[in-house]
């Protein structure tokens, strides 16, 4: 009998199974390296890195400054715009008032006073009031103050006497227009 001898290397290497150990099934070839074969941990890419954290950030600012100065825009155009409807209201309402007391129509400049003035002095007293003062000829009507609610009215009367009045407006609660609340 002949010494057994050196067995014949197996066809493909043998991989390692699990911590080391030899493979379940030595028959079974090991898969050859390359494309699939990823490494325990892929590094990260570095190029452009810093170009992209920049546009991004220069994006948001943008959109930010977008954000923030559109709603400090509208904020303004609606302070102006609140501001422009009081002077026209006051004006409109002013004017109103007084084309009533000349025109000797004491309800409709009664119907014009604000609801505290109406509680101090009703409808008639007004009517008798206004009718005993000299008689309103003329008026004519000038810029609203729109931060005092005050309006400064020139008054001719009948008889050639000239004043200058100045009338206090007040917003209506239920309406939300612009009332006479006093006259000075």
């Amino acid at each position: 009998m002949t010494a057994p001898g050196p067995a014949a290397p197996p066809p493909y290497p043998a991989t390692p199974g699990r911590d080391g150990a030899p493979p379940v099934d030595p028959g079974v070839p090991a898969p050859p390296p390359g494309p699939g074969v990823a490494p325990p941990f892929a590094a990260p890419p570095t190029e452009g890195g810093r170009k992209r954290l920049w546009l991004g950030l220069g994006v948001g600012a943008l959109a930010l400054l977008i954000c923030c100065g559109g709603g400090g825009a509208a904020l303004i155009g609606l302070t102006i715009s609140n501001a422009q409807a009081i002077e026209e209201q006051g004006h409109a309402v002013t004017d109103a008032y007084y084309r009533a007391l000349v025109r000797k129509e004491y309800g409709a400049a009664y119907d014009k006073l604000c609801d505290e003035e109406q509680r101090r002095e009703s409808r008639a007293e007004f009517a008798q009031r206004v009718a005993d003062e000299p008689a309103v000829a003329a008026y004519r009507v000038g810029e609203v103050d729109p931060n005092a609610l005050t309006v400064p009215v020139d008054v001719t009367y009948s008889g050639g006497f000239q004043d200058t009045q100045q009338v206090t407006l007040a917003p209506d609660q239920q309406t939300g227009g612009m009332e006479v609340c006093g006259v000075n």
